[in-house]
Order: structure tokens, then sequence, then C-alpha cells
């Protein structure tokens, strides 16, 4: 995550999870024309990451399974490229779950790049991104896996029913494929909504003279605003 923020940050603001390009897009941060592209280039990314992983690993799943995939269960591996649920959670319970994740991720992100709010130092925002995703994992994790990020789950889900799977990845957990899309998608509508309602209404208004000391850049307000436009979310 943090290299994937660092390396995208200058281009796109660091889109890498349709749940935060949805939610910017609703928050009027990213443009809805723009929304379509992010979400596809983020599922061909994930997709991707999914065939380097097998790649990668070929001999060693070869080792463990001798070619007989199996999405779940003793000699199960689906689980290293999508989540799945454990044997006691239920749909409505792996959907909350997915959503407080999500709200959380988006919630930590907004106040990490509210230059209103308590501002990090520049250039620590991927890092701190990252802690934010692993602490997410850490206290979520036990459930299904923490999705929290649809193409993350969708685009390599795909790939393994490609790749010998079968659409058994569709059917395993109760047919689970569709929570980690819709609960993530959800979820950061509401962790926006929170921070936006609680936290950023309630920034103070500059005052007049500050405002007179701002200088329009060459190019003029809107120029300038398109060229900062890529860098106003991560993640």
């Amino acid at each position: 995550v943090v290299i994937g923020v660092y390396a995208s940050w200058g281009v796109s603001g660091a889109h890498l999870n349709p749940a935060v390009s949805l939610s910017m897009a609703v928050l009027g941060r990213l443009r809805w024309l723009y929304l379509p592209a992010y979400v596809m280039a983020q599922l061909i990314g994930a997709f991707l990451s999914g065939v380097c992983v097998y790649i990668v690993y070929y001999d060693a799943l070869m080792n463990f399974d001798g070619g007989t995939r199996a999405v779940l269960g003793v000699n199960g591996t689906g689980g290293i490229f999508a989540t799945y649920p454990q044997d006691y959670l239920s749909i409505g319970s792996g959907v909350l779950d997915q959503v407080v994740g999500t709200a959380l991720l988006l919630c930590g992100v907004l106040a990490l790049t509210d230059s209103k709010n308590n501002k990090v130092t520049s250039g620590m925002e991927p890092l701190l991104v990252g802690l934010l995703v692993f602490a997410i994992g850490t206290a979520f994790g036990f459930n299904c896996g923490y999705a929290i990020n649809p193409a993350r789950d969708l685009g390599p889900r795909v790939f393994t029913a490609m790749a010998g799977w079968g659409v058994e990845v569709f059917r395993a957990g109760n047919h689970w494929w569709w929570v980690p899309i819709v609960g993530p998608l959800i979820g950061g509508l509401v962790g926006a909504l929170l921070y936006t309602l609680m936290v950023e209404l309630h920034h103070p208004v500059e005052d007049d003279t500050e405002l007179q000391d701002v200088k329009v850049p060459e190019g003029g307000v809107a120029n300038a605003a398109m060229d900062d436009f890529p860098a106003n979310t991560a993640v």
C-alpha cells in the first residue's frame, strides 16, 4: 500500500481503491467522468497482482496441492488471492465488518489529507495510510480478511476463476464474493459522510486578511485548481 501510494500520488492522488474513489466523487473531489476509468484501472491492477503472485509461487502451489486447486478446506489456496469468511460468519455480519472497516479507512484518509486539521508532514501521508491499513487489518482481519477494497478482492478472484479454481470462487462462503464489493462501497460513503459532518464542516473559516495574501498562480485560479486536483486523496 505504501509503495502504491508513493508511486501514484502525483499522478492520480493515489486512487487505489474504488470505495475511496466513489467517496471522493460524492464529496466533489473527483470528477465523476474519471471514476469509471479509475475503477477499471484498479481492477486491472488487482487482477495483474494475482497473476504475479501465481507466477512467483507456482511451484509452491504445485508442491502443496499437486495441481488440484481447491478454494477452501485443508488444501484450499483460494484465500491467498481473495477473501473468504470464517465458517461462523453470517452474510449480514460480514457486510457489517466491511462497512465498519472501510468507514474507518475513509475517516483516516480524510483526516491525514485534511490541510485544516492536524496536518502531517508533507510526504509522510503514504506511510501513515499504510499504517492505517495495517491497523485496520490487525483489528478486523479475523472475520473475513479485511478486504476493504472491492478491486483488491474482485480482481484476483476473477483471475483464480480463470486459473483453475473455477466458479467455486464465487460460490464459496455462501456466495460471499459480493460482500467485499458492496460492503466497502457503503462503508466508504459512511466514513466520508461522518468525517465531513463531524470534523470538516467545523473548521474555522479563514479570515479575509488571510485570503488577501493568496497569490493567484500563473494560468489563473481554474488552472491552479486543476493542477492540484489529483492530490486530494489517497488509497
